[in-house]
């Protein structure tokens, strides 16, 4: 008997929309209409609920805000489910789908995993009631994989991180949400942009929330339920316990707290790796375009060393600085790609196009390095591909030259690499 179909409707975020029409912020009313259809549904079939949340502040706060406001609703807690994917893996790969598979759900809510073309994330299987997948993400895409409901921010500036997508989501949903999950909101969106985020509209209002909690609280639980997922251990875990089981972010900081210690363990741990990587001399690509960082470690710094160095290195050109792993998992490169800081203001830099543009200039290489090269965010982008295939990339980029480059360039060029060595003394500051 084949499994019976479930047809969702597939609404993604297109074309681009402005901030001032707040009716389409952070994405389509239709699709959010059909996403809060979603959430209804699954509280009151009360049958086993998956969620699959990405393993940063951003995706374990949303993820904990869909928890939150489905017990709200009625779903039993005993339904519910929560699901890493393993080290160094995403859940558009065959072997992460067969493990989200075996928890059995009859639905599944993907959160902050990125979005790309492909078969269900949940695969129909013969004598099976299909998996009811929402997918609610903000990453860059135009496609989305098959038979699964989309809410995606990506193409709604200013693009709202994961945990104000599934605020705003689950918001009027019930009474309870702005006072349970208010600084869950507040926490993943600041890990995604930053503790100098100003929160103006379309963004939602926050000062009752930094009138109960400080920010300085806040900052301090971002950086450690972030901690966990980058050491070596991938010990995502410990930070949703941490998260689930507080009202506050003051929970989060309370030595009282069963999972504090660990948390602080995990900081302590990926403070001193950031230290160890810190310290490597950039390399330039020819066209003075992109810094490379080489770095060697079983534990997921490289968005650090990458983010850390974009601030600090200066060079006329520089537009964006890569900091690539080999130590991260056996026989692949993890990289990281931040705007530099000078960059940011003088250039519109997207760095997805700008890594396709360099991969194309070498015929073949786009299409073998696949679906986890490029991923991300305009500012923010990176990958997970072979180590030879990553030598080819850069090699590409060695063999860049800027339209129109003339000697004198070339020779400043030079100055700026023999003076490299210097710039480690700049990154004496504590992550």
């Amino acid at each position: 008997m084949p499994p019976k179909r479930y047809t969702p409707i597939i609404r993604p975020s297109s074309p681009a929309t402005s901030y001032k029409n707040l009716r389409e912020w952070p994405a389509p009313t239709t699709a959010l209409a059909a996403a809060r259809a979603y959430l209804k549904e699954c509280a009151v079939a009360q049958q086993t609920t998956l969620i699959v949340p990405d393993k940063d502040a951003d995706g374990l706060t949303a993820g904990c805000i869909i928890r939150r406001t489905l017990l709200l609703l009625g779903l039993d807690e005993k339904h519910l489910h929560v699901h890493f994917v393993a080290k160094g893996s995403n859940v558009h790969e065959i072997e992460a789908r067969k493990r989200m598979m075996a928890h059995n759900a009859s639905y599944a809510i993907v959160v902050d995993q990125g979005s790309r073309p492909g078969p269900p994330l949940f695969p129909a299987i013969e004598n099976r009631e299909v998996v009811k997948t929402l997918l609610i993400d903000h990453h860059e895409s135009d496609e989305f994989p098959k038979d699964t409901l989309v809410l995606s921010a990506c193409k709604h500036e200013p693009v709202a991180t994961s945990a104000t997508l599934a605020y705003e989501l689950c918001l009027p949903m019930h009474e309870a949400v702005p006072n349970q999950c208010d600084y869950l909101c507040a926490m993943g969106t600041i890990g995604d942009l930053g503790t100098s985020f100003k929160w103006e509209p379309p963004f939602p209002d926050m000062k009752l929330c930094f009138k109960r909690w400080s920010k300085k609280a806040i900052n301090e639980a971002v950086s450690l339920v972030n901690a966990p997922r980058r050491t070596a251990a991938f010990d995502a875990e410990s930070a949703w316990k941490a998260i689930i089981a507080s009202t506050s972010p003051a929970d989060i900081l309370s030595p009282n707290n069963t999972y504090t210690r660990r948390l602080l363990a995990a900081r302590a741990e990926v403070n001193a790796e950031v230290e160890r990587c810190t310290h490597v001399a950039p390399k330039f690509s020819e066209d003075g375009k992109v810094a490379l960082l080489r770095i060697s470690s079983q534990a997921q710094v490289h968005p650090v060393i990458a983010t850390r160095w974009a601030g600090h290195l200066k060079s006329p050109r520089l537009q964006v600085v890569i900091a690539a792993n080999n130590g991260y998992t056996p026989g692949v490169m993890h990289f990281s790609c931040r705007i530099a800081r000078q960059a940011r203001s003088t250039v519109d830099v997207n760095i997805i196009d700008m890594l396709r543009s360099y991969a194309d200039r070498e015929p073949g290489l786009r299409e073998k390095m696949g679906d986890n090269f490029a991923r991300g965010h305009k500012q923010a982008s990176g990958g997970i591909v072979k180590i030879e295939d990553f030598e080819r990339l850069w090699d590409v980029m060695t063999r860049s030259e800027t339209v129109g480059e003339n000697r004198e360039a070339g020779k400043r060029r030079k100055k700026d690499e023999a003076g490299q060595q210097t710039l480690t003394g700049w990154l004496v500051e504590r992550q």
